[in-house]
């Protein structure tokens, strides 16, 4: 069995303790037990259950990233890479509203959720060619994050198989964030620059804040 196939198997055994109990359940030892998978090359790949989640992350990237055709509007290029991310995350839905739903009362898995979502919000601007180099690249990583924050919540409450009220979020949120200039082909180029950023508004669509449910 490759790494792929381990990794695969043993998330299946973990999402599946987590639907059924909570993600306070989860047990390596237990997920690896019910897969048939060895226990010390589970301590090997996945020295704490958070790893796991790290792992998921990585694989959704992967997934994502996979197709490298650069065709259609940076706006574009963004909706697809993030569903592609989701889709990843649909074959473990139920697990992860399990994660999801115990995140606020776990703080420091919270922050490191946090700061890879940030890292693959990087990858996703960069990959739609939104630059996120330089200060400006800051703003509009976060911007991205924001986007996929809100697109989470939308996921998490979307019983559809097809993921349409998730996908109407998305476009809903990327239309806002059109609105802060964050795809340049799309900006009005007579002015210069981002414009200051109300993220307090109520009546915007999503916030700057993916720390809540950063995955």
């Amino acid at each position: 069995m490759d790494h792929d196939d381990f990794d695969s198997a043993l998330l299946t055994a973990a999402m599946t303790q987590a639907e059924q109990g909570g993600w306070g359940s989860v047990s390596l030892l237990d997920a690896a037990r019910n897969a048939g998978l060895p226990f010390p090359r589970t301590r090997e790949r996945f020295p704490c259950k958070a790893s796991l989640l790290l792992r998921l992350g990585r694989i959704a990237d992967d997934s994502a990233l996979a197709d490298t055709t650069a065709f259609g509007s940076p706006r574009e290029r963004l909706f697809d890479l993030l569903m592609r991310r989701l889709d990843v995350f649909q074959q473990y839905r139920p697990g992860l509203r399990a994660v999801l739903r115990a995140l606020p009362f776990d703080p420091p898995l919270a922050l490191l959720l946090g700061g890879a979502t940030v890292e693959s919000m990087r990858w996703m601007a960069d990959a739609a060619g939104i630059s996120s180099s330089g200060l400006g690249g800051l703003v509009r990583t976060n911007m991205v994050v924001a986007i996929w924050t809100h697109t989470l919540r939308a996921w998490e409450k979307d019983e559809s198989e097809d993921m349409g009220s998730t996908m109407a979020a998305l476009d809903q949120a990327l239309n806002q964030a059109a609105r802060f200039r964050l795809f340049p082909a799309e900006s009005d180029t007579t002015s210069g620059g981002l414009p200051d950023l109300d993220f307090e508004d109520p009546n915007a669509p999503f916030a700057p804040d993916g720390a809540e449910n950063p995955l």
